[in-house]
């Protein structure tokens, strides 16, 4: 009973978990090389289960250790920025909010870039090089601006979060291009990377984005209740029981882990975080325990589609993937905006 009191639609994660299969089994299939979806379904059982492969069956490699592991990859960072944006623009009560609202992300990016152009390697650790320093320089951020924010207002506010995040952005955006002066040599290496790109992801580097989805991604979800009341304001949610602060704090973090290891994955791709929750919210409608775990199906499916896109459009050329992501996302977002203001005039 309390289920229907809450609104629980069963058929909306079907509808976003079947979208979300159906485009991971497209996604595995099509490419430079097209395979059958029979073949391909052969391929992953066999090797899963370790049953030898029929004849018949070709280019095992393509799929089980180029396109099977990117597409995982490109998937689970969908979900992750997906969720993130929707938490954010729920904790912020701010519809132009995401994970990147933090500046988390520029700080990762600024760890991945100082990893590029001075050749950083940690030989003990085995994610080492860029993943570590996009992660060790994604948690330095946080510290650095929520120590700022709790300084300069001990209830850390929304609006002094957002302003400090919008402010390192601008001051890490320098840093960046500072870098990229003087490492000439990477310049085409870092830009790249700076747009965002998933190819050459292995099973390691999904590895490490299941984990940090299933434990961060959790937190967030299981705080559904309380991004609900922060959306009718932090004083009521604070009448009702809601320990602001503490929750605040807990998403903040959350959100950071998963923005850092993402952005440490596969670089910097935006409009995944902001544009996603708006397409999900319009069919799960705002409240948040339904919104949070659609948005990891809507992300998944929309990031999948971006990276087959970024594969084949141009081919044999392969674009980024977060210039697909944001010329689409762009679009998207313009026309969200357009019609949430028509529907607002009706």
């Amino acid at each position: 009973m309390r289920l229907k009191k809450e609104g629980f639609r069963i058929y909306e994660y079907i509808l976003f978990a079947g979208a979300a299969l159906y485009v991971f089994a497209l996604c595995v299939c099509a490419g430079s090389v097209n395979i059958p979806v029979k073949d391909t379904v052969t391929l992953i059982w066999n090797s899963v289960f370790g049953i030898p492969l029929p004849q018949s069956v070709g280019s095992p490699a393509i799929i089980l250790s180029v396109r099977l592991p990117r597409v995982i990859c490109v998937a689970l960072t969908g979900a992750a920025l997906s969720l993130c944006g929707g938490a954010m623009q729920g904790l912020l009560r701010n519809p132009l909010a995401d994970g990147y609202t933090l500046g988390v992300s520029s700080g990762a990016s600024l760890g991945a870039a100082v990893a590029i152009a001075f050749g950083v390697t940690i030989p003990s650790v085995p994610f080492a090089g860029t993943m570590t320093l996009a992660t060790l320089f994604a948690f330095a951020s946080l510290v650095l601006i929520l120590s700022l924010a709790y300084k300069l207002d001990r209830s850390l506010s929304t609006n002094t979060i957002i302003l400090l995040g919008v402010i390192y952005s601008m001051f890490v955006s320098g840093l960046l291009s500072l870098i990229i002066t003087f490492a000439s040599d990477k310049v085409k290496q870092i830009t790249f990377w700076t747009m965002g790109s998933l190819s050459g992801s292995g099973y390691e580097d999904a590895f490490v984005l299941l984990i940090a989805l299933a434990v961060f991604g959790s937190v967030i979800i299981l705080h559904a209740r309380e991004l609900n009341a922060f959306a009718v304001g932090e004083d009521n949610a604070r009448h009702i029981g809601v320990n602001v602060k503490r929750v605040k704090l807990v998403i903040l973090i959350s959100v950071s882990v998963l923005i850092g290891v993402c952005v440490s994955v596969g670089g910097a791709i935006g409009f995944v975080g902001l544009v996603t929750p708006h397409m999900t919210r319009m069919i799960t409608g705002p409240n948040h325990k339904r919104l949070l775990p659609a948005s990891l199906f809507g992300g998944a499916t929309f990031l999948m589609l971006a990276d087959l896109a970024a594969r084949i459009l141009l081919d044999p050329l392969e674009l980024p993937i977060g210039v697909i992501s944001s010329l689409v996302g762009a679009v998207l977002f313009v026309y969200i905006f357009y019609a949430s203001r028509r529907k607002s005039h009706a």
